[in-house]
């Protein structure tokens, strides 16, 4: 009985905790399995972001998932959805303007392979799109420190969709 449930059950448990976690695309109609609104960030974190963007006298949408953001063209190409390939310009910075991150140039990426903050908002847009979003901490890189970004950063990044694959 131990080498039952060692060899079936356990393994079965394991793809079934990680599964749930995998945004999944159906190879046939290419639909995303992904609800953005799923996963809603805390109140404290929402409170956090709009006291930055009253602080800077930003008027911003707020997303089911408690992402704010501001469309500056909505594109008049393809729509992407959370499991598109785009090409992307963009450029992130910190509530206190400092860049992180920017590319002037578009860069080839899989929308299902970055944070839930890019996975959730550059699909309000089409191609030839810009739109500013301003990510709270848990759509964004969480607690912990990750290469130049400190932990619980709200990230502001400014993205440009070129093209929809």
């Amino acid at each position: 009985m131990k080498k039952y449930l060692s060899v079936l059950v356990i393994p079965a448990l394991v793809v079934l905790f990680f599964s749930g976690c995998i945004k999944h695309t159906d190879p046939y109609t290419q639909t995303c399995n992904y609800d953005p609104c799923a996963y809603k960030v805390s109140d404290s974190e929402v409170v956090r972001v709009q006291h930055y963007l009253d602080s800077a006298g930003i008027t911003a949408t707020k997303h089911c998932s408690g992402l704010f953001y501001t469309i500056q063209n909505p594109g008049t190409g393809n729509a992407p959805v959370a499991c598109s390939n785009v090409s992307v310009t963009y450029k992130g910075m910190f509530t206190n303007g400092q860049v992180f991150d920017s590319s002037n140039t578009a860069v080839d990426l899989s929308l299902a392979r970055v944070i839930q903050g890019w996975a959730n908002g550059v699909p309000l847009i089409k191609e030839g799109g810009s739109i500013t979003l301003y990510i709270p901490p848990s759509l964004g890189y969480g607690p912990d420190p990750y290469r130049t970004i400190p932990g619980n950063s709200i990230l502001i990044i400014n993205v440009g969709l070129a093209k929809v694959y």
